[in-house]
Parts: structure tokens; sequence; C-alpha cells
């Protein structure tokens, strides 16, 4: 307990107390007040943020930039990572917050995390000079966090699926495994001929000793409402730009495309590059993809977006269809964020579903498994179901 007049836990007093910090000023006649100073530094920062006094005016934190980063170590103070961020937020969208970040004091006192860094990215083409490295410094720390977090679980899914991908179960005579394919029968050996016959042969794929297993194309959505999605397909694809059985290619684009895969080896400059916002054409996108392509047997292209297609959907579909009828495996991720199904053009999506093409939300702790199931060349319809994700189907409509 924090209230000061109670001296023991009393679960009717601690349900006053949370109705008290929730309604904030308008829970005068429930008969609780606080006491505590540190039930009162919360209901302050609350208020601050959600009191309807402040949202009639200007808002409780467009004073000054010392006020701001004071609130924002309040709130780290008295509220856990998850509510931190939840509460950054809310400050950006519902208080003139974006203006007050172009000050570094202030940059230097907020969390990291996926909303800032993609209002920050949002900016970064009006941020003063005194900023910039501030918000550098902030855009590395939360690209460094989130390469912690996701770098192992990708390396291992994609090296494991490689691994597994480079044996075939009809192998020529030079290419056999005697001792996998040994032990894979073993069942089946006879003891009258004192030998194994085996009904499963285990063998090495051929391939040319400079070749990559894969070749992947991140195509990449840049519009406003596919932040988050840039800054993850960036991290997941400085990753595996890393690992040299694959070869990696970013593409980012709105009406006009961007290859930045010589810059993988920094995500930061990745970011950076990024163009926030503006229209789409996904059909001129996935043409430079095409032109990227010299083995569509063995890639992989991936296009990151909601649909919403600015230029001319028959092209778009033209494209796919060409791409799909060379060989290309694509897939279709309406996003790649932590925020569930976002909204999407649902008749372009059901479209790319009846030409074979998988359409679905993805959050970034499943990346990794998706990108073993499509090097191992799973049905990702079965997978999804699998994951509990739910697909596009082909009679969707809007």
């Amino acid at each position: 307990m924090t209230n000061d007049n109670l001296s023991f836990f009393d679960p009717s007093q601690e349900r006053l107390r949370r109705w008290r910090l929730i309604l904030g000023d308008e829970a005068d006649g429930i008969g609780f007040s606080l006491r505590s100073e540190t039930d009162l530094g919360i209901d302050r920062t609350l208020a601050t943020l959600y009191s309807h006094v402040k949202q009639k005016g200007r808002g409780g934190l467009d004073a000054s930039a010392p006020y701001v980063a004071r609130w924002l170590g309040d709130i780290r103070t008295y509220f856990p990572a998850s509510v931190v961020h939840i509460l950054q937020k809310d400050a950006l969208e519902r208080l003139n917050l974006r203006q007050l970040l172009l000050q570094p004091e202030l940059l230097e006192a907020i969390t990291p995390d996926i909303h800032l860094v993609s209002t920050i990215l949002s900016l970064s083409k009006v941020i003063p000079e005194q900023t910039k490295h501030t918000a550098r410094q902030v855009v590395r720390a939360l690209v460094e966090q989130l390469e912690q977090k996701l770098e192992g679980p990708l390396r291992q899914a994609i090296m494991g699926a490689l691994h597994r991908a480079a044996y075939h179960r009809r192998p020529r005579y030079a290419d056999m495994d005697w001792n996998r394919t040994i032990r894979a029968n073993l069942k089946h050996y006879q003891p009258d001929y004192k030998t194994v016959i085996p009904e499963r042969r285990i063998g090495h794929a051929r391939r040319r000793p400079a070749s990559r297993l894969r070749e992947i194309i991140l195509c990449v959505d840049q519009s406003g409402s596919m932040a988050s999605s840039v800054v993850y397909a960036s991290i997941f694809a400085a990753v595996m730009a890393s690992l040299p059985a694959v070869k990696t290619s970013l593409v980012l684009f709105d009406t006009a495309v961007a290859d930045l895969t010589s810059e993988l080896h920094d995500p930061v400059e990745v970011l950076f590059g990024a163009q926030l916002g503006g229209g789409t054409d996904i059909g001129q996108a996935l043409t430079y993809c095409q032109s990227l392509i010299h083995r569509p047997n063995d890639t992989i292209l991936i296009l990151i977006s909601d649909l919403y297609e600015g230029g001319n959907p028959d092209r778009l579909l033209r494209r796919v269809a060409s791409l799909v009828d060379a060989g290309v495996q694509l897939i279709t991720l309406l996003a790649l964020s932590d925020e569930g199904r976002p909204s999407f053009n649902h008749q372009i999506a059901a479209r790319l579903v009846a030409l074979g093409i998988p359409c679905f939300a993805c959050t970034p702790d499943r990346f990794p498994d998706l990108m073993a199931a499509a090097i191992k060349r799973q049905d990702l319809h079965l997978w999804a179901a699998g994951e509990g994700i739910v697909t596009v189907r082909a009679e969707t409509t809007p």
C-alpha cells in the first residue's frame, strides 16, 4: 500500500485508491483522498497528460522543455517500462510534443521506444543541427536494444533452416550422405542379408561453391502508417546481411524507390535514410525488385505493405503474377510490428492470395520462424494457422 492512512491492506480501500488515480479530479464523490507523496506524484503526472482541463488549452507539457524532461523522469519513477511507453505515446498524440522533440534536453530524457523513434524519423529532415546528434543517439539506443533481442533468434532460425534445406531426399549416388541415410533406415535392417535396405535416402544438394543458398529481398512501404515496420525490417535486414549463406537486399519505397542495401552495415543510417510519409507506388517498387533477381527459384521476396496502392493496381497485379510465374517465393506482410492486425486494402490482398501469395500481419518475435518456414518452403498458410495468425483469404471482401 502507498496510502499513509492505511496501516494494513484493505482491498476495498485499494480499489478506491485506484479509482481515484484513474478518474483524477472527477473522483471527488468516491470518498477517498490521496495522501502519500507517491500517490500525489502519480496523480500529478497523469493529470498533466489526461486532465480534461488541460486538453481544452494547449496541453500540460507545452510550457518548457525542462518541465517536459521532469515529467518524463517522473513517469519512469512511478511506472514500469511497459506503461512508460504507453504514456510517452499518448503524450506524442494528445499534447504538443512534436515541436519539443526538436530540443536536445528533451530527447536526452526520453526512454527510447518504437513509437518515439518513428516520430523522430518522421521529423528527421527538419530536426535542427544541434539536436541531430542526440536524435541519432536515441535511435541507436533502440536499435541496439532490438538487435540484442532479435538477432539471436533470427540468426539461429535461418542458419538452421538453411542447413536442413541443404539436404534432399533423392540425391545422386555421389551426393549421398551415408551416415545420415544409414541412421534413418536402421529399422529396415535385413538379418538374412546382413545389410540395411534404405527406404529413405538423404544427400547433399548440389550447388556452385560460390553461390548463396538463398537471396532475400525486403521491399518495405515507408508511408507514415508503416513506420514501425520500417524500423523492424531494417534491423532484420541488417542481421540477415551479416549471414554469409544469404544475400539480402533492402528496398524502401513510397512514390520513389530507395535501395539501401549498401547501408545495411549500420541500421541507424538506414533508418535516417528513410522518407516516412508520402504516397505509395507498390508496382514500381516490385518492378525494381525484379531487376535485382538473378535466381528466381532461390529468391524470397517479402513485400511489407498495407497495400493501399497509389499507383495502378492492375500494373501491380501484373508484376506480382510475373514474379510468381518466374518462380519467386513472394510473401506479403501487412505489417511487421507489435500492434496487431492493421488496416489494409482488402481487395488487393484478396487478389494477391488468389495468385498464391500468403498475406498476413507478423509480429517481430515471429519473424525468425517465418523466415525459417519460407526457406524450408513450408506452406505458409499452414504455418500461420499453427501460430494462431489470421491470414487473408482469397474471397475476402472489404
